[in-house]
């Protein structure tokens, strides 16, 4: 290969590396790009349980804190947990961050199993057939004190996934399933 074709192609890949960068929200990638710990404070709202996880050290996710998180977004109704998509994690962290509010996380509903998502679909509208809630890579959930159009907003703005915004039942759904919004 001759030296014009080397040194155009390097321009080229840098032109497209600084463009990716470009696409991404700036809090994102700066949560994404610096290796610290990820923490994240949570209640469930459905159990009463309370959790702060240091789940990632800034180079490796902590699998006893992964298996704490995943406890927490368990199927409560069903006592049934599930592995959680620790991009959900990474999701939600970024999210906080871009809110910038120290409040915690109030989860409403996390892991759904098969069953418990039958039954809600039985009885009423809004939960959809193959949710990504019983692949455990959904959650529900809203901050005290932080309006839930800003959280919908600032999850819109990741383009990380799907994004639900139910303010009558007063919370957003993120999953880390295609990039939608309903």
């Amino acid at each position: 290969m001759d030296p014009i074709n080397i040194h155009r192609r390097k321009w080229l890949v840098l032109g497209g590396v600084a463009m990716g960068m470009a696409m991404l929200p700036g809090q994102a990638l700066a949560t994404l790009s610096t290796p610290r710990p990820r923490i994240l404070v949570l209640n469930n709202l459905n159990t009463g349980e309370q959790l702060k996880a240091e789940f990632f050290d800034g180079k490796n996710y902590i699998q006893e804190e992964l298996a704490r998180l995943n406890h927490l977004f368990r199927d409560y109704r069903a006592n049934k947990v599930k592995r959680i998509d620790p991009r959900l994690f990474d999701q939600i962290f970024r999210l906080h961050a871009m809110i910038g509010t120290r409040k915690p996380i109030q989860l409403i509903s996390g892991y759904r199993s098969p069953r418990t998502n039958s039954e809600l679909r039985e009885r009423g509208s809004g939960v959809a057939k193959h949710s990504y809630h019983t692949l455990g890579q959904a959650m529900d959930f809203h901050i005290e004190g932080v309006q839930l159009a800003n959280i919908r907003k600032a999850a819109l703005k990741m383009r990380a996934g799907g994004v639900g915004y139910y303010p009558r039942s007063n919370f957003v759904h993120i999953d880390t399933g295609p990039v939608r919004n309903w």
